[in-house]
């Protein structure tokens, strides 16, 4: 198969590119390297069956539609701007490089028929969720634009797959954790501790509650979804992929500070809204079914969300992500 990954030399795009390049794919990342990291991919950039490619998907250019023109069976689809508080402050930046270029890719893999087509989508689809765990038939009533972004998205490939033939399948992911990630809470954490080893601003109550999931996970659990697909009549599928527990921000501040070896930490919440919430448009509480993905693949996670936590702290004080 000849594949492409957009976003490939993000965090989770970037261990895609790992698995199917030592399976022995034919692997295109599209990338304009706006949160990816070219270190994150360097190791195949001499290799035969690897191409990178510096593209920004709003604007498709002849060398893209030329790479469709060569024949692609598979699209992953994970290049998006990651950060759900900027979507608060500037929606036309998550707007733009969220529902524009799904929507430029969705066009390419309408007029050169690829076959496949595998969508990121978020847990932030489903809002402030009245039921938890949430299965994939929950309600999906966002409260972020970046969370209305991606449904917008989804929405847009359901009806491209129903026109178009396009198997699709779209995964709704937890909060994915792990090295080579370069946002999230637990970098905000060491990047403050690193630079104020006595104190620790926590944004929100730390009452807050939600899963993780080990990028190690994420990458077992995704491919195998594509294998399913693939092997299965199914024009459409949906499944959340993420953890079967959950764990508070006051938790994860814990864990990393043991990790760090500090003592005595003081914590200074600050909360955004009367709720506790870390910024306005934060889900509070977040833990999906994974019910669903269980009885399909017969998978579960090898980590629960501590574990997770624990593991991707020690991964990134060794990393030079974090400075």
């Amino acid at each position: 198969m000849n594949i492409i990954i957009t976003g490939g030399a993000g965090f989770i795009g970037s261990y895609l590119v790992d698995y199917y390049v030592e399976k022995g794919f034919k692997v295109i990342v599209l990338d304009n390297l706006s949160s990816g990291n070219l270190k994150n991919i360097e190791k195949w950039l001499n290799s035969n069956n690897f191409q990178f490619i510096k593209v920004d998907l709003k604007y498709i250019n002849d060398d893209v539609i030329n790479i469709f023109k060569k024949g692609i069976d598979m699209v992953f689809h994970y290049a998006a701007n990651p950060e759900v508080r900027i979507s608060i402050i500037e929606p036309e930046i998550h707007y733009r490089e969220n529902v524009e270029a799904t929507f430029n890719i969705l066009e390419l893999c309408r007029k050169f028929k690829v076959k496949y087509l595998i969508f990121a989508s978020s847990s932030t689809v489903y809002g402030d969720a009245k039921v938890i765990p949430t299965p994939e038939d929950h309600p999906l009533e966002p409260v972020s634009i970046y969370g209305a972004c991606k449904l917008a998205c989804e929405v847009m490939i359901k009806t491209y797959s129903k026109l178009y033939n396009i198997k699709s399948l779209i995964l709704r992911y937890a909060n994915i954790i792990g090295a080579r990630s370069n946002h999230g809470v637990i970098i905000d954490f060491i990047k403050k501790l690193r630079s104020n080893p006595r104190e620790l601003e926590i944004l929100g109550d730390g009452k807050q509650r939600k899963s993780y999931l080990h990028i190690s996970d994420t990458i077992d659990a995704t491919v195998r979804l594509v294998d399913y697909i693939i092997n299965n009549e199914i024009n459409l599928d949906v499944f959340n992929v993420g953890n079967e527990d959950w764990i508070t921000v006051k938790e994860i501040a814990d864990i990393v500070t043991h990790e760090m070896k500090l003592r005595s930490v003081k914590y200074i919440y600050k909360p955004a809204t009367s709720n506790g919430r870390g910024w306005i448009g934060d889900v509070k509480y977040m833990l999906l079914s994974i019910e669903k993905l269980k009885k399909t693949i017969n998978w579960k996670p090898k980590m629960n969300s501590k574990e997770a936590v624990r593991q991707t702290v020690k991964e990134l004080l060794n990393s030079l992500v974090i400075e």
